[in-house]
């Protein structure tokens, strides 16, 4: 457990409250789910930023503390001032260790320094940078590995091609796609032509020139 954060509940709901408890430094929210009614909560402020900048807050699963009581949760969406980009709300969703949830993961490649398609100048095209998986919430994985050593220009790597930790799949199942391709570079283009023969302009072996008069 990462995060851990003490919350207060809130009696009253509504824009009037949520707007008295940013005053008082705080940031209103949410917690629902898992068969229970909603409650209104506020976290401090400062409390609430750190965690966001710590990187394991959203699709996380965090501690909630109030008068002694302890439950987990997932933190679903944050929303910020469109000015300021600070948060000015949270919604959490109660879960258990073994709760299957949807999340996002991020991907993280690599053999890129082994993959031929990269060694002759090819240049790697994400398709996706985040893959959403279904997982138990105590179980989210930090990122994907996803391995494209042996690719070459032009090859790309789906879905069904990544070993995926245990208990994660994807959610996505009804097509194979696509996370990303080895795509020619300008320059690796650059370099097939100057290998080429038959170059436009120039005469190939065995040929006479063009002249005016075959035209």
């Amino acid at each position: 457990m990462s995060v851990v954060l003490d919350v207060t509940v809130r009696e009253n709901t509504g824009t009037g409250n949520a707007r008295e408890a940013r005053r008082q430094g705080m940031v209103p929210g949410v917690i629902y789910g898992g068969d229970e009614a909603p409650v209104a909560v506020a976290v401090k402020f400062n409390e609430m930023l750190k965690a966001i900048n710590s990187g394991q807050f959203l699709s996380n699963m965090v501690e909630l503390s109030h008068d002694g009581k302890k439950q987990k949760v997932i933190a679903k969406d944050v929303q910020f001032h469109p000015v300021k980009d600070l948060p000015v709300h949270v919604d959490f969703y109660r879960v258990t260790a073994k709760s299957i949830i949807e999340v996002e993961v991020s991907v993280n490649f690599i053999g890129e320094d082994v993959a031929p398609g990269m060694k002759a100048g090819g240049a790697l095209n994400v398709v996706r940078y985040a893959i959403e998986v279904k997982c138990p919430a105590g179980s989210i994985p930090d990122t994907i590995d996803v391995d494209i050593s042996a690719m070459e220009i032009g090859d790309s790597i789906h879905i069904s091609e990544v070993t995926l930790p245990k208990g994660v799949k994807p959610s996505i199942t009804d097509r194979d796609f696509t996370i990303a391709t080895i795509i020619a570079s300008r320059t690796s283009k650059l370099a097939d032509d100057e290998d080429g023969e038959g170059v436009e302009g120039e005469a190939v072996e065995g040929e006479e020139p063009a002249t005016d008069a075959d035209a």
